[in-house]
């Protein structure tokens, strides 16, 4: 009889132990998530050093690697001198067309010196149609340096454009954080050789973590954005809690993901839920947890 009470009671205790551990009722399961930003390579080359090590926390702007940019200085430094090169012609152009200006200038002056003369018989048509036929050389030879410096200057457009596009592809040789984060995982190491769109590491931000959840049609009405709840997650001691925020309620249904576990059967529609929970350090991607909503 003794040995049965003992056992009687250690079942007890068990079942005392067993439902202190169990925690309160969760309302809906899920798994947290973050906002993952991968970081892939904007040129092709070498690279010449990326200072990105997985767990290391970065801010939006920092500097991280650079990739080889010697090819593209090369090519910018060429087309530099054949900008020079066509600034030269045209200087040298300019200063035909100013010529044929001056001359022009003259010969006006002497047309209306001949017409005076003309008019007083001191002079002859024949000279008077002579002046009229170099201004009209002059002219032509006006518009065809005009038309030659118009060239000119379209082809300095050109080689703007083509240095400004070099300059934009040295810069973004230089790897630039795009956003705030812990990086998880690395992917490419200094003195590799890159390409354009390939993958060089991966961030998030963990500062606020998203747990998805999902609830069924029954508890849909009692929450909404904005509502608070608590969050659970296991640890060595049992389920600890914190605080969260309800941010995103589907607006649809759909069936119950085959790793959610709910109360009701997995194959009712339930809608997607989203808390923020702010991240004390304890909180990874994929980690479980479960959700009591504050009714």
């Amino acid at each position: 009889m003794k040995i049965l009470k003992l056992l009687y009671l250690l079942f007890g205790l068990l079942l005392l132990l067993s439902c202190a551990k169990s925690g309160p009722q969760a309302d809906a399961y899920g798994n947290f998530e973050a906002v993952e930003t991968t970081v892939s390579s904007q040129a092709n080359g070498i690279i010449c050093w990326l200072n990105v090590l997985e767990g290391a926390k970065l801010k939006a702007g920092d500097t991280v690697g650079l990739i080889d940019t010697v090819d593209l200085h090369l090519k910018r430094n060429q087309l530099k001198a054949q900008h020079a090169a066509i600034r030269g012609k045209s200087t040298t152009i300019h200063a035909q067309s100013a010529i044929y200006t001056e001359q022009k200038h003259n010969l006006l002056i002497e047309k209306n010196r001949t017409e005076n003369l003309l008019k007083a018989n001191a002079a002859t048509p024949r000279q008077l149609d002579e002046i009229n036929g170099n201004l009209r050389v002059l002219d032509r030879q006006i518009e065809a340096t005009n038309s030659q410096l118009s060239g000119l200057s379209d082809e300095l457009k050109v080689i703007d454009a083509q240095i400004a596009q070099l300059d934009r592809s040295i810069q973004q040789c230089y790897l630039i954080n795009p956003v705030e984060g812990t990086v998880l995982n690395c992917f490419a190491e200094t003195g590799e050789v890159t390409g354009y769109g390939k993958p060089l590491y991966k961030i998030a931000n963990l500062r606020f973590m998203d747990l998805r959840v999902y609830v069924d049609g029954n508890e849909l009405s009692a929450i909404k954005t904005g509502d608070t709840a608590r969050v659970y997650i296991d640890t060595p001691e049992g389920l600890s809690a914190m605080p969260g925020v309800i941010t995103w309620i589907s607006p649809s249904a759909e069936f119950t993901p085959k790793i959610i576990q709910t109360r009701d059967e997995r194959v009712n529609l339930v809608y997607a839920v989203k808390l923020s929970v702010r991240n004390d350090g304890s909180l990874k991607i994929a980690m479980p947890a479960e959700v009591v909503f504050k009714k």
